[in-house]
């Protein structure tokens, strides 16, 4: 048995040919080869290449290359797995920003027709209040009732006015983390 030095360690090695480490090590000569090659054992040629290996040593070296192998492929079965996960929140999340984006487009239509519709109360409250006749040509008792009808239309139509009014305020300036998500998308949406 022959001692070789290598990376400043003293180990027994034993002279092989590349046909008795791949018999050894249960692997191809090829494969042999290249270990060989990898660690750096010291060769000679005496018709076959001889390399100086301790076997101990590539064995325990093989074995934590296997046991990292096997981690690797448990890794990779691991990333597969997240992917398919993040594949369907990706569809969870496609579907939730067509579903906000309808929202907003039919808030959006809301507001035009609340926006119409105030236009067109303005319109009656104008009118109503043209076509009352003059307070002088009736007796004091029908002025009174009338009076106090045309005051609950007109109270009526002003709430109406009012509600209409509300509902069409636009979004006031804030920042974002005081918006809901929602008023964040339709804020996302006007100035993008």
């Amino acid at each position: 048995m022959v001692t070789a030095v290598t990376s400043g360690l003293i180990m027994p090695a034993e002279q092989l040919t590349f046909a008795q480490i791949a018999e050894r090590l249960s692997v191809s000569p090829e494969a042999a080869r290249a270990i060989v090659k990898r660690h750096r054992l010291p060769r000679r040629n005496d018709g076959k290449t001889l390399a100086a290996i301790d076997l101990k040593e590539i064995r325990s070296v093989t074995d934590v290359v296997t046991t990292l192998k096997a981690r690797v492929a448990e890794l990779e079965t691991e990333l597969a797995q997240a992917e398919e996960r993040s594949a369907g929140h990706r569809v969870d999340f496609e579907r939730e920003r067509e579903r906000a984006d309808q929202l907003v487009t039919s808030q959006d239509r809301m507001v035009a027709e609340l926006e119409a519709l105030h236009s067109l109360l303005c319109s009656l409250l104008e009118a109503a209040q043209q076509a009352t006749p003059p307070v002088t040509s009736r007796t004091p008792d029908m002025a009174r009732r009338d009076m106090a009808r045309d005051d609950s239309l007109a109270q009526s139509m002003r709430s109406l006015l009012e509600a209409a009014q509300q509902a069409a305020r636009p979004v006031t300036s804030r920042t974002s983390r005081e918006m809901t998500w929602s008023e964040r998308w339709r804020w996302l949406r006007r100035t993008g």
